[in-house]
């Protein structure tokens, strides 16, 4: 199967709503999707089909703007990462 790839662009990612709309609409989020933490960790966990992998570009202007929600959503991914043999996260400043 081939790579599913999400680019999320710091620069243009001001809140935690437009980061939930970019993963939805890349990775193909059921409808069902609660726009919470868990229910992030839900749907990456057990509802998008692998292999898949976020590129994080620009993060150092989403950790200022997104403050402490950034650092729950990097910790999320992390986790994800040691769950998920078929998901890879980049981080690029």
């Amino acid at each position: 199967m081939p790579l599913k790839r999400c680019t999320l662009d710091g620069r243009t990612l001001q809140s935690l709503d437009a980061l939930y709309d970019r993963l939805a609409r890349r990775l193909h989020f059921p409808a069902h999707f609660g726009r919470s933490l868990d229910a992030l960790w839900d749907v990456l966990s057990a509802d998008v089909a692998g292999p898949f992998e976020i590129v994080w570009t620009s993060a150092d202007a989403s950790k200022k703007s997104l403050g402490r929600n950034y650092t729950q959503i990097v910790k999320l991914l992390r986790k994800l990462e040691k769950e998920r043999d078929d998901f890879r996260l980049v981080i690029l400043p």
